[in-house]
């Protein structure tokens, strides 16, 4: 059977980590891993997923509004997505993911949009500080040229969140609250390579003194490819 370029359940919000050769490592080897997954076994596992989740969510009160997509079907676009990989094993698609409360739902959900999008800059980060660690073990930067893009787009959050296009809602669903509240919860998705321009741009605002020396090692980062074929 064909085999597909796809990767096991990842976690919808990829947690902040100390250290980014960790991070390289376990995604490296989960990624390597997608060529042994099938079309049929990714399908399976992605509605099993979407359909546990849904069961939960339903349970906690959640629902969809007049009209939306059923939560399953939501979910289940939702985890195909994060499936969906490049030549190179490299995600298509960065997910953020937030709620907020909120007295009505239009109100609630703009903040959690906003939230989502903090979230969605968060993991951008996480990913970039990858790069840079890979690319001191490539010995294409120097440990202080890591360090320095790291620490640049650790504190970059706020320009990469303003960098950001549009960012497509995979997943919208809101509960009633005992004091009737509106909470809604928001997942959203993001083209992985405009992901790694909006924080490279972000990157070389912050550092705009620094010379063209560690712009052409910027370009050398975010051109390399973790994992090859």
């Amino acid at each position: 059977m064909k085999k597909l370029e796809l990767l096991a359940l990842l976690p919808i919000v990829i947690s902040g980590c100390s250290t980014t050769s960790t991070i390289t490592q376990e995604r490296a080897k989960e990624r390597q891993a997608v060529v042994e997954t099938t079309l049929s076994e990714v399908n399976r596992k992605a509605s099993k997923a979407a359909r546990d989740e849904a069961k939960r969510l339903k349970k906690e009160g959640w629902q969809v509004a007049p009209g939306a997509l059923p939560l399953e079907k939501q979910l289940d676009r939702s985890y195909m997505m994060q499936y969906e990989f490049d030549e190179s094993l490299y995600p298509k698609y960065i997910m953020g993911e937030a709620m907020s409360i909120g007295t009505n739902y239009d109100g609630a959900k703009m903040q959690a949009l906003e939230l989502a999008k903090q979230n969605l800059a968060g993991n951008i980060q996480t990913e970039v500080a990858a790069l840079a660690n890979n690319s001191v073990s490539n010995e294409q930067l120097t440990n202080e040229q890591a360090a320095t893009i790291t620490k640049t787009i650790s504190e970059s959050k706020s320009l990469i969140v303003q960098s950001l296009g549009r960012t497509v809602i995979i997943v919208e669903a809101y509960r009633t609250l005992n004091n009737k509240n509106k909470e809604v919860l928001v997942r959203i998705a993001y083209s992985y390579e405009m992901a790694m321009q909006a924080s490279q741009k972000a990157i070389i605002d912050e550092l705009e003194d620094e010379g063209d020396a560690l712009r052409e090692e910027l370009d050398a980062v975010f051109s390399q490819r973790i994992l090859k074929k």
